[in-house]
């Protein structure tokens, strides 16, 4: 009897646990087991499960692609439009504005297919299967093998596996990824389409309003959004660019409806999120926190506040550097976020408190006692022998080989394959070349000039690299001296001089060049660095995967009472985001960030207008006056809220996401397209180590909000009549 009452508790935990929890996840639409398919359901969801994912006929994910490979996106027509982020689209925005068309500040319309602005170096992925090859992979796992041989042998079976796809079929790729810290494998198949054309970007006063501001913060008034349209040939299949291509027809377009929503609606995410660290262990959360998130928050600091002075004080200098700069801020902002949550949250003090409970039970269970008594204490050791040099990597990596623009170009000029097929060559000499046209030396000199004097500051004397002995003994300790140096002696400071050595000019020692030397020098010091963290890698990547298997073991097999505190929720675990499709799931709803401090779920156009009048002055937030007359006019037809007669702009809800996601579709209870994720929010921006229920928050653009400016500011209206609105 006191048996069956200690499980009883146990079981009525574990489903509390479940309903608090439900909207925790990214999940694999391929692997949806039958609990989660029924939670979604309870929640609202009237789709089947086939139809958010079947890799025979046209489902929800066939309209959700990966955009280049680092954001999400949408197709919304059967002529292939896709929807993502502005921030998505601005390095192609970008790429095309000059002084003269100033798409950035302006924004872009293609009045016809034939001004649609064709973008090389930009592909959108479509997801076709995803397939269990666990048993094959670890296949070549035999008993006794250390952790570089197992990785050497999965890494050889994953390879194999994914080069198989495109063997029996050129157009298609596939990819092994591992999950559960390698203790899983799935292959996804997909099909890449190269020929994606600008269409419609809003200018910036819409796409990027409030800017550095307001990024990662709700209440959020920022139109994220662009579109874009895939070419095919004309047998609908991929093809790279050409005048002969036509629209892409695709398997699956996803509906819109402007019914708007209300809070507690079930809204559900489907995109590509970067990557999580869910299971990783409380060291390893640490180490991230006084590595590489303290080292880009303290180097791209430093960078950008030249980059910014420069920007401002020149328009030519802001198109060159807006999309570089864009990028690099968006990364800073979130590493000084995460660091703050971490802290306020107390991720590590819940992490080290499940750390305790596992420990505990791994001392009372003599199957795991033998093998994993000491795990923890292992781990956190080699954790430990890897600090110092860990943290002065992540310092090297964002001041020098991040950092100044001229030792990017040296490391590109070496890493180039001049054997590699002549379209792959001719692709990558290009990407040099633009690299020149938005370079301006003297600003990368300060960079320089101000990283190397920022770099010693954060680490110790042993890792400083041999460039250092050069400005004391050389230069009199004088850090401009030796930039300018460097950059009067250097060949590849311009294109002629990388055009010389790409010609073999004989008067031209590659090694011999200063930037060239240097980048060797980092290069070296780089691996001097993962050398001296060898041995203690092996360790914390055996550690990390025990680790996730045991906690997964662990949440099977709850301890009788008293039940530990932190016990982990499920009993099924959805895996870690590593840039495959994942769909997340739950509710419209606002949150309480602060005691008496209330925010409601959704944003209008009187906060625009609020804004940029409190702001007034500052770029961030300055509105062109033709937009302010059609946002005060009241005009919003049928893309005004149908309760309240407003014009939403963004709103919220509690589903989980991350980088990557950005541009992601979210979609209501039926699969219809409510807008697209484009942010998450300043209070839980400890989100990739752990979820936070009560503060965590989706960031999304009312689709309402996009058609709007689509119509009646862009006066695209043929845009329009390709969608299907219900």
């Amino acid at each position: 009897m006191r048996d069956l009452k200690y499980l009883l508790l146990a079981a009525v935990c574990l489903l509390a646990s479940v309903a608090a929890l439900a909207d925790e996840g990214m999940w694999m639409p391929g692997n949806l087991d039958k609990p989660t398919a029924r939670t979604l359901k309870k929640m609202g969801l009237e789709l089947k499960p086939s139809e958010l994912y079947s890799p025979r006929k046209a489902s929800l994910k066939d309209a959700v692609v990966s955009f280049g490979g680092f954001c999400s996106g949408v197709v919304v027509s059967e002529d292939g439009l896709v929807l993502t982020n502005h921030h998505c689209g601005f390095g192609s925005v970008q790429e095309h504005s000059s002084l003269e068309h100033d798409y950035l500040k302006d924004g872009f319309v293609a009045r016809t297919r034939e001004e649609e602005l064709p973008n090389p170096a930009l592909y959108v992925r479509f997801l076709l299967r995803q397939e269990n090859v666990t048993k094959r992979v670890l296949s070549a796992v035999r008993p006794g093998m250390d952790e570089s041989d197992r990785a050497n042998a999965v890494d050889s079976v994953m390879l194999v596996v994914g080069a198989e796809v495109s063997q029996k079929d050129s157009t298609l790729t596939g990819v092994v990824d591992a999950y559960y810290g390698g203790n899983e494998f799935w292959l996804s198949v997909y099909q890449d389409f190269n020929d994606v054309r600008l269409v419609f970007a809003p200018p910036s006063s819409v796409g990027k309003f409030g800017w550095d501001q307001d990024n990662w913060m709700w209440p959020r008034h920022t139109g994220d959004f662009c579109v874009f349209r895939i070419y095919a040939d004309r047998k609908n299949r991929p093809a790279d660019y050409s005048p002969d291509n036509v629209p892409y027809h695709p398997r699956y377009a996803a509906p819109i409806s402007l019914e708007g929503y209300r809070e507690g609606d079930f809204c559900m995410t489907m995109g590509y999120p970067g990557t999580t660290e869910r299971y990783l262990s409380s060291f390893g959360i640490e180490e991230a926190m006084n590595g590489i998130n303290q080292a880009q928050a303290d180097i791209r600091g430093v960078k950008q506040a030249i980059w910014k002075r420069a920007m401002d004080a020149s328009d030519d200098i802001r198109i060159k550097y807006a999309s570089k700069y864009d990028e690099s801020s968006n990364y800073w902002k979130n590493s000084i976020g995460t660091n703050r949550s971490i802290r306020r949250l107390h991720v590590l003090e819940k992490k080290r408190a499940l750390e305790r409970d596992l420990q505990d039970w791994i001392r009372r269970t003599p199957a795991e006692r033998d093998s994993l008594l000491h795990l923890l204490t292992d781990l956190e050791l080699a954790y430990k022998d890897r600090r110092a040099a860990n943290r002065a990597q992540a310092y090297l990596l964002e001041s020098f080989l991040n950092g100044p623009e001229l030792v990017q170009l040296a490391l590109s000029i070496l890493n180039f394959d001049f054997g590699a097929d002549p379209k792959v060559v001719e692709a990558n000499l290009q990407d040099i070349v633009d690299k020149y046209a938005n370079l301006d030396l003297n600003i990368d000199k300060d960079v320089f000039t101000a990283l190397l004097k920022e770099y010693p500051r954060h680490v110790e004397a042993e890792y400083l690299p041999p460039l250092y002995d050069s400005i004391a003994t050389v230069y009199g300790g004088n850090e401009r001296a030796y930039v300018d140096s460097l950059y009067a002696r250097t060949a590849i400071a311009t294109p002629r001089g990388l055009q010389r050595f790409l010609e073999n000019d004989t008067t031209l020692n590659l090694f011999n060049d200063p930037a060239i030397s240097l980048g060797i020098d980092l290069i070296t010091q780089l691996f001097d660095m993962n050398l001296q963290m060898q041995a203690s890698n092996v360790a914390v990547d055996r550690g990390e995967r025990l680790f996730n298997a045991a906690v997964r073991r662990y949440s099977h097999d709850p301890p009788r009472p008293p039940p530990p505190a932190h016990t982990p929720p499920t009993r099924h675990f959805y895996p870690d985001a590593n840039s495959t499709m994942r769909l997340s799931f739950g509710t419209v709803r606002g949150y309480d960030p602060a005691d008496g401090t209330h925010y409601r779920y959704f944003t209008t156009v009187r906060g625009i207008l609020e804004k940029a009048r409190a702001h007034r002055g500052e770029p961030d937030f300055a509105l062109q006056p033709e937009l302010v007359s059609l946002l005060e006019g009241g005009d919003y037809g049928r893309y005004a809220d149908r309760s309240s007669g407003e014009m939403k702009v963004c709103f919220i809800s509690d589903n989980d996401i991350t980088g990557g996601n950005s541009g992601s579709a979210m979609f209501n209870a039926r699969g219809q397209l409510l807008g697209l994720a484009f942010d998450g929010n300043w209070e839980a921006m400890s989100s990739d180590y752990l979820y936070e229920p009560r503060l965590q928050r989706c960031i999304g653009v009312d689709i309402r909000y996009v058609l709007f400016i689509i119509e009646k500011y862009g006066k695209a209206g043929r845009l329009i009549e390709e969608l299907k609105i219900g």
